[in-house]
């Protein structure tokens, strides 16, 4: 008789954490990362940045410390905060949130994410479709909630979903269409026609669509749609977001949701049992960060254009096949050109051989597409670092080509 609960067994299986003997293996990222510490090598793996944000967001959260900002916010966030969310909701998208009831503070997105999963999964007949790569969490938290996973694919090069495909993944047992848009890790901008058509498959088949669009304001080749914006979608939307990503402050941990008072309440229940609240001291900084004018946002998704141009065309200097993203952090780059069929082994052996770290696409993909050769030779890099580190970089996975 086991003493570990069924749903740390599920989690993990659904994370990949469970080796055969029972055992926790750790994630691809731990694994890389400390091959990356060991090496010396320059870690193009994760996806956090090397420099600090914009200073007045950096000022506000010393001057939030300094005068005593420093104990529990109210459960669903300050309602400064609230009001800046909902504000920056209109100004860039048009869209009318209403700070206090429809808006929730969480610690970071993946928290949102998973609290409502927990609210609204009520066991295995619930299935939640996600587009296939996704990020790593995605399976843990429906497989915490109890619920099932449903895949549609993405393909190269262009990483956008057959329709039939997804028309064929929901059913009257979806109750929730998982959207990742920009997506991580393929950096692929969903177009109109994909975003109608999960509204229309959610109308038809009364599902909620949950967006996690964290890359909102990092999106360079092409515009970034929020889904809640499109007609007939609000009112059965979610849409999570979150300042790591652009305001360079992952560690930082603030996230956020909006949609219908009714599933942001249902989300609320779980939430504040989870980590009840977070963040305190970062709350008003984010709000000043939302209250930047224009430039900021432009610059920041043109600064990222630049590295991932920097790093692409380093890409391709070393042999690989590059696929020129849309948005986000990464890059994906096939190595099966030099060698790296194996996507996971090349990633294994990069730190030593050259001193870069890199994730394979594998670490993103259900257990039985890890070995698809269309995509088993696919590796990931971050260009969400410094110029200076990008340039030495390239210059290291030169050498690949000898």
């Amino acid at each position: 008789m086991s003493v570990i609960p069924g749903a740390w067994r599920r989690t993990a299986a659904g994370a990949g954490l469970l080796a055969a003997d029972g055992a926790v293996s750790p994630t691809i990222f731990a694994e890389m990362s400390a091959l990356a510490a060991e090496t010396g090598a320059i870690n193009l793996g994760q996806g956090f940045p090397d420099e600090d944000g914009p200073v007045e967001v950096i000022e506000a959260a010393r001057r939030a410390i300094a005068d005593g900002v420093n104990q529990y916010p109210p459960g669903r966030g300050t309602p400064d905060l609230r009001a800046a969310i909902s504000e920056h909701q209109k100004r860039f998208y048009g869209l009318d949130v209403d700070p206090v009831t429809e808006v929730l503070v969480t610690v970071g997105a993946t928290e949102a994410l998973t609290a409502t999963l927990l609210a609204l999964i009520d066991g295995p007949d619930d299935e939640v479709v996600v587009f296939e790569p996704y990020y790593d969490s995605y399976a843990a938290a429906v497989a915490l909630a109890g619920g099932t996973l449903r895949t549609v694919p993405l393909q190269a090069p262009d990483f956008q979903p057959d329709l039939d495909r997804l028309a064929d993944a929901v059913t009257d047992r979806t109750r929730i269409i998982l959207v990742n848009d920009p997506h991580n890790p393929t950096g692929s901008v969903f177009g109109r026609e994909v975003l109608s058509e999960v509204v229309r498959l959610a109308h038809r088949h009364d599902a909620v669509i949950v967006t996690d669009e964290v890359y909102e304001h990092l999106a360079f080749h092409a515009p970034h749609t929020p889904i809640a914006t499109l007609p007939g979608a609000a009112e059965r939307t979610l849409t999570i977001s979150s300042a790591g990503k652009t305001f360079s402050a992952t560690g930082w941990k603030i996230g956020w949701l909006h949609g219908p008072a009714e599933l942001v309440t249902a989300v609320v229940t779980v939430k504040q049992f989870l980590t009840y609240v977070g963040g305190s001291p970062f709350q008003p900084a984010v709000a000043v960060g939302l209250r930047l004018g224009d430039a900021f946002f432009a610059d920041a998704a043109a600064t990222l254009a630049r590295k991932h141009e920097l790093l692409g065309s380093g890409l391709r200097a070393a042999g690989f096949t590059v696929y020129t993203p849309q948005g986000g952090y990464f890059t994906l780059a096939d190595a099966s050109g030099i060698g790296g069929a194996d996507g996971v082994a090349f990633c294994r052996s990069l730190p030593q051989r050259v001193g870069v770290g890199a994730i394979p696409l594998a670490a993103f993909l259900s257990p039985e597409r890890r070995g698809e050769p269309a995509s088993s030779g696919i590796v990931r890099f971050a260009a969400c670092k410094k110029v200076s580190v990008l340039e030495e970089a390239v210059s290291r996975l030169a050498s690949l080509r000898g």
